[in-house]
């Protein structure tokens, strides 16, 4: 399948996008990071106290389906309150997915979605060693702004902060 012939809708909550999403990031992260259990509930938990709190109006929820499927996710999460701005949070798509434009695809509709609403500044955590996405998030104007060697999910990885600030032409 090549980008011109990847096929999937985008959309929002349906009855086990909660589920998927967690299914999407515990099958990766363990694969490649060796990631377990407390990841896995971890954003699991994470996932469905915003589910419990979003608001359609400061929150961006979309998940892509492909052939009725998940495989992929983005969350603006504004309506959590945290000083640093909007976090967008449980970007992932699947490895069948990848390298198709669905990821530039979802990153561009919830950077829209926050230039629409006026958010000044959207921060992402990750950590080093996602090549592909540090890729995707920097030529959308993500830039480093914070490492730590702080590794709360025991993959022996570094984690990191990007941010990008609102673009000039956006506030117009």
């Amino acid at each position: 399948m090549t980008p011109e012939t990847a096929r999937y809708e985008i959309g929002g909550y349906r009855p086990g996008a909660l589920a998927a999403i967690v299914g999407l990031h515990a099958g990766y992260y363990a694969r490649h990071w060796n990631f377990g259990l407390p990841f896995e509930t971890r954003v699991g938990a994470e996932l469905a106290e915003f589910l419990a709190r979003h608001d359609p109006s400061r929150d961006l929820f979309l998940v892509a389906y492909s052939d009725g499927d998940a495989v992929a996710s983005v969350i603006i999460d504004q309506s959590g309150g945290s000083p640093k701005g909007a976090h967008l949070r449980w970007f992932i798509v699947s490895e069948q997915m990848q390298g198709k434009g669905l990821g530039a695809d979802l990153l561009g509709r919830a950077l829209n979605f926050c230039d629409e609403r006026g958010y000044e500044r959207v921060w992402l955590t990750t950590f080093a060693g996602l090549d592909a996405a540090r890729g995707l998030y920097e030529r959308h104007g993500f830039v480093l702004t914070g490492e730590a060697e702080t590794d709360q999910w025991s993959g022996d990885v570094r984690e990191q902060v990007f941010e990008r600030r609102r673009p000039p032409a956006a506030s117009d």
